[in-house]
């Protein structure tokens, strides 16, 4: 049975398909409902032979965990890195499918990391936390800027989601609509904060399981949720054959480089990779800071010279080399 190269351009309603034998020449092109109907009217068009291209997009996952039963080989295609509609001036959803599967039986799409539905339940525990934090941070900014509107001196504590705080803003009254807004607003945060234990909870105990996290947990700046973290958002540490120097690219930790002849130029760090793991990478190096060793003292003197921030993003490369070297091989 002769191979079909499929191309789906993947949306919140539906997907558009397009289906291409070696021969570049179109076999079918169907739009299918996102829905268990359409999915199986898909699946249906799908065997052993077929290769399946979508782009990383919200559904994805979802779409790929339905495909894969019926054995066809997904590639999850990264939009960045695949230029699919240079020099083609209209763009619908049929070009974008039929471009989709002439590229992938062209072999010139850069697919991304498939992560197991294990790591992706471990993603959404780290993230789910995170999410929460940054929740109550916001309604903590909420708060304070209330209370510098309102004339209050600021809270003396650093946490008003702690005892202290909330006794504190337990005492504080302001006029009558901003102490209804305030007051809405403290009840608020005492529900975040409270689902924000629970998630710690959680994290703990699933980091506490998992020989990879414990592993981690022994590096300077990672504690328990960052062990976790990493271990979710790396997922296989096989991907990275170059060591911490490509874990820092997968992150978005390394420089920008424009070289040309004699001419070079450095810029700033790419940004591009992982956000969850940059983020966590940043806030263990902030911590490192305080290493004692050598790399330590390296990085304080940096911080002197160049700034803190420059000095926390080096340490964070320096980080990718010793979670490569700590990573469990046998697990």
């Amino acid at each position: 049975m002769e191979q079909h190269y499929i191309g789906v351009d993947l949306h919140k309603a539906f997907f558009q398909a397009c289906a291409v034998q070696m021969s570049g020449e179109r076999v079918w092109e169907r739009r299918f409902p996102r829905s268990a109907e359409g999915l199986a009217m898909f699946r249906d068009r799908c065997d052993t032979t077929t290769r399946v291209a979508v782009e990383a997009t919200g559904p994805t996952w979802s779409f790929v965990d339905a495909i894969q039963p019926t054995g066809a080989t997904l590639c999850v295609v990264d939009p960045r890195k695949t230029r699919l509609k240079a020099g083609f001036a209209a763009k619908t959803d049929r070009l974008d499918a039929r471009r989709l599967a002439d590229a992938l039986r062209r072999e010139s799409i850069v697919s991304v990391y498939v992560p197991p539905p294990a790591i992706r339940e471990l993603r959404e525990v780290c993230r789910g936390r995170h999410q929460l934090v940054r929740m109550r941070s916001r309604l903590v900014q909420m708060i304070r800027a209330l209370l510098l509107r309102s004339g209050v001196e600021d809270a003396p504590v650093s946490r008003l989601y702690g005892v202290r705080g909330a006794a504190w803003l337990a005492h504080v009254h302001l006029a009558p609509e901003a102490e209804r807004t305030m007051r809405r607003l403290e009840r608020l945060l005492r529900v975040v904060h409270g689902e924000i234990v629970e998630a710690e909870s959680v994290v703990a105990t699933h980091a506490a399981a998992d020989p990879i996290a414990r592993a981690l947990d022994t590096l300077v700046g990672i504690g328990p949720v960052r062990a976790l973290t990493l271990r979710a958002e790396i997922g296989d540490i096989a991907r990275f054959r170059h060591g911490g120097r490509e874990l820092a690219s997968y992150a978005g930790l390394v420089t920008r480089v424009d070289r040309s002849a004699d001419h070079g130029h450095y810029g700033r760090i790419t940004r591009e990779g992982s956000p969850w793991l940059r983020y966590v990478l940043v806030e263990a190096a902030v911590n490192a800071m305080k290493r004692s060793d050598a790399i330590g003292q390296w990085a304080r003197r940096l911080a002197r010279r160049k700034g803190a921030g420059i000095a926390r993003v080096a340490l964070a490369r320096v980080l990718c080399g010793e979670i490569v070297r700590v990573w469990p091989r046998s697990v």
